[in-house]
């Protein structure tokens, strides 16, 4: 997957000079943490990459992290040199799951795939992950973009941390924070079966295991979220006895889960997960060293912490970065898209229409019900995305537009009334998790005179605010006030906010709108 930040740049390019008259900035992709002079700027994903585990395989590194209720589910991504990223692709097509996995009768935002443990063992990528309220799968592939062939053990392995040892025997650890018990499972020669399970450490509030070798030494990595921090152990046997330091902590030091990775030269580097408030949890990249066969986060000058600016691992590698603008000119989707749920797949099509995305409008009560809404990450500091919308679809009814999806979920949607009109109208739902109803607001609304409109949707995560706007021309006008940006693993979908594009029917299953393209750039307005 290379190729796709030079596709991403195509095809900004050439949707910049079709939509001159109504984009105010040029085009740009992603956030650009290389800095072009050898060095980096944490993070190298600026966006909700959470529950990182990050592996080399000869001069490549690939990067699995959890999606939640996203389809396609647990993306991977590549890296040459572990700061320019790009997507590789994803596992699973379709959530396995009962109904709610599909928005019916329920949800899963804040649930579906957590924290998957990525190895590479005797030629192939075997990716270790428990889906919430399930058991632990196991799925295998000779190549990063798969097809990946899965099976499920007989019990759930909380955040698992998959190893194999130098004598080719598999295991997993996991531990369930409340508890802090560390279990080492032993796999069958086949990793279809768990052998043996024992108690091997504990640590209080432990969780996010992970396991790595170096030398005679093994080392467990673990988070501890109720003090954002994370701790180190290291044995000489995988039954122990175990040793524990504390290591970093999100707040003051930069990060509270993850681990280490081993470069071709034999140096190591670090990769620690933080918390920020409103974009979400993101995975920054540091430099370690060894102290007394420990390893050290930073530097012998700046010891015990993420440096904010760090020389680059790896030298002479482009700059690159995961693709955010589409024409849907492709034969399917751009891995940077996933659906809020399983999608109901007669419902969208990108060939009913070339060269649009049609989106058919679903039956839903509301935003947040809502089946085949589509995303893509919020990217930090600032990110604009214009949506080039043909409304002539529309049914009565037909809510569709573009908003973000996460906590505070704001959105613009193009209405047509009974007697074929058409209007934009603001919304914006809050979740308050799953006890309690979602707050439902009502914003103002606009006549639509014509049937194509360009939405924008601006993301400040540097202010935490968010604005929604329609283009009268090369003019964007506002509609309604800012909202916040905000990240909260309680409510929402636990992640930070998402680009979101929909159409739904509160009543029956009505029209289509058509997505001409996607534009995003990075380039904030003046102060």
């Amino acid at each position: 997957m290379m190729s796709m930040r030079l596709t991403g740049i195509a095809r900004s390019l050439m949707a910049a000079a079709l939509a001159a008259a109504v984009l105010a900035a040029p085009l740009a992709s992603a956030w650009q943490a290389d800095n072009g002079d050898g060095t980096y700027t944490n993070p190298p994903l600026n966006a909700d990459y959470p529950d990182p585990d990050v592996i080399r395989v000869g001069e490549d590194f690939y990067f699995a992290t959890t999606t939640f209720a996203n389809a396609p589910g647990l993306r991977i991504l590549h890296s040459r040199d572990l700061v320019n990223w790009t997507i590789a692709g994803h596992v699973l097509p379709r959530l396995p799951g009962g109904p709610a996995f599909n928005l019916d009768g329920g949800n899963v935002y804040r649930r579906g795939v957590y924290a998957p443990s990525l190895r590479f063992h005797q030629g192939e990528f075997i990716v270790a992950f428990t889906v919430v309220g399930q058991h632990t799968r196991l799925c295998r592939a000779a190549q990063v973009a798969g097809p990946w062939r899965c099976h499920t053990l007989d019990r759930a392995a909380f955040d698992p941390a998959l190893f194999f040892d130098t004598d080719g025997r598999a295991y997993i650890a996991t531990a369930i924070g409340s508890d802090g018990t560390v279990t080492l499972l032993s796999l069958s020669p086949d990793l279809t079966r768990v052998t043996e399970a024992r108690q091997i450490h504990h640590i209080p509030g432990a969780e996010g295991s992970k396991l790595i070798r170096r030398g005679d030494w093994i080392y467990l990595f673990n988070a501890v979220p109720r003090r954002l921090a994370m701790t180190i152990s290291r044995a000489r046997a995988l039954t122990g006895p175990w040793e524990t330091i504390p290591s970093i902590n999100s707040a003051e030091t930069g990060g509270h889960q993850g681990a280490i990775v081993d470069l071709a030269d034999g140096r190591w580097w670090g990769f620690v997960m933080q918390d920020r408030p409103a974009i979400g949890r993101v995975t920054n990249f540091s430099p370690i060293f060894w102290r007394d066969d420990w390893p050290v986060w930073g530097t012998p000058e700046a010891p015990g912490r993420v440096p904010a600016i760090a020389r680059k691992p790896v030298q002479g590698r482009p700059r690159a970065a995961p693709a955010t603008s589409d024409s849907f000119d492709a034969p399917q989707l751009g891995l940077q898209w996933a659906w809020n749920h399983n999608p109901d797949d007669t419902r969208w099509s990108l060939t009913e229409r070339p060269g649009f995305l049609r989106l058919k409008a679903t039956t839903a009560r509301s935003f947040w019900t809502a089946r085949n809404t589509l995303t893509q990450k919020g990217q930090g500091p600032y990110s604009r995305a214009d949506a080039q919308l043909d409304l002539r679809g529309l049914a009565a009814g037909d809510r569709c537009g573009l908003g973000t999806l996460g906590k505070v979920n704001a959105g613009i949607a193009a209405v047509r009334a009974a007697d074929g009109s058409l209007s934009l109208q603001r919304h914006t739902l809050i979740d308050h998790g799953d006890s309690q109803d979602a707050t439902a607001l009502p914003g103002p609304a606009v006549p639509l005179a014509a049937s194509r409109v360009t939405l924008r949707l601006e993301m400040d995560f540097r202010r935490a605010r968010g604005r929604l706007s329609w283009l009268d021309g090369s003019q964007a006008q506002p509609l309604g006030d800012e909202f916040e940006l905000i990240y909260d693993w309680r409510t929402g979908t636990f992640q930070g906010p998402q680009v979101a594009l929909f159409c739904f029917n509160p009543s029956r299953a009505g029209g289509h709108l058509d997505v001409d393209s996607v534009q995003f750039s990075d380039r904030p307005p003046a102060d």
